[in-house]
């Protein structure tokens, strides 16, 4: 019979024993931290005590296995893998919630990420947003999200629950941001798999206008940007008038993770994303 999860009480004496570096204790502590299901985070306000960085850096890695078990039994393959996704806004933001919750640290509050994208839906129409256009004016010109130019490569720029509480993504992120909001408001924003950088589209009295989230979501016309005496190569010019499915935008995002996890030492979780993306872009039908 299992035991079951600590309790606050439990939790709060556990905290105290994070320090001690008896083989014995720290399996112990290891074992019941594993238990509450990687996320301490609306447990922790409530301690007598803050954490120390030793003790939160202790815990974050007791916390993350079980993240990683729920990852792998939480993960959905949809029937013909990436290209079942088709228009499934559902299941594609379930995926990144999957992402977004794996990669958080278990330790610090904050919203969850359909429920954070909901509420930033609702304060851009409080704020007479009423288009794609006015939602990029309200999130990049007016440096709602930014650049994460500094960590450009921090795999948490993947978790996009991160990303609205921090303010700051990559292309990737921030694109991605920008067209689940624009879901939720009836905007049509499609993405495009520029190569090294990811853009997004959207009409403006009839014309295609390219929005460069990350450079504070400039815009371009598409029709300027493609035509043949600019110095632009035809892979990119064809991707420029292209857009980008749902499965091909969770595959980048998958691939960029990948990468980013990689450079930080973590080959460990690498293995793991790997591991998700290979289940989907394999997949042939079930």
């Amino acid at each position: 019979m299992n035991a079951l999860p600590p309790d606050p009480k439990e939790i709060s004496a556990l905290l105290r024993l994070l320090d001690d570096d008896t083989p014995e204790v720290r399996t112990v502590v290891a074992g019941r931290i594993a238990e509450v299901g990687g996320d301490l985070s609306e447990i922790l306000p409530d301690m007598a005590r803050s954490l120390s960085g030793r003790e939160k850096e202790l815990l974050t890695s007791m916390l993350l296995p079980a993240r990683r078990k729920t990852l792998r039994e939480e993960w959905v393959t949809p029937g013909f893998g990436l290209a079942g996704l088709g228009d499934d806004w559902d299941l594609f933001e379930s995926h990144l919630r999957l992402i977004s919750d794996f990669l958080h640290d278990g330790l610090s509050l904050r919203q969850p990420l359909s429920d954070a994208l909901d509420l930033l839906a609702e304060e851009a129409q409080e704020d007479g947003v009423a288009g794609a256009n006015d939602l990029r004016v309200f999130l990049f010109e007016r440096k709602r999200l930014g650049a994460n130019e500094v960590n450009y490569y921090d795999p948490r720029n993947s978790d996009l629950a991160w990303c609205l509480a921090e303010g700051v993504s990559n292309p990737l992120g921030l694109g991605v941001i920008y067209m689940l909001l624009g879901q939720r408001m009836g905007f049509e924003i499609e993405g495009i798999s520029f190569p090294g950088h990811f853009l997004c589209r959207i009409q403006e009295d009839g014309y295609p206008l390219i929005v460069d989230c990350f450079d504070n979501g400039c815009i371009h016309s598409q029709d300027v940007l493609t035509d043949p005496s600019n110095d632009l190569s035809r892979e990119q010019r064809q991707a420029l008038e292209g857009s980008a499915d749902l499965g091909s935008i969770l595959l980048r995002v998958l691939n960029n993770l990948v990468d980013a996890l990689v450079r930080e030492g973590r080959p460990e979780d690498a293995a793991l994303i790997t591991e998700m993306r290979d289940s989907i872009s394999s997949a042939r039908g079930l």
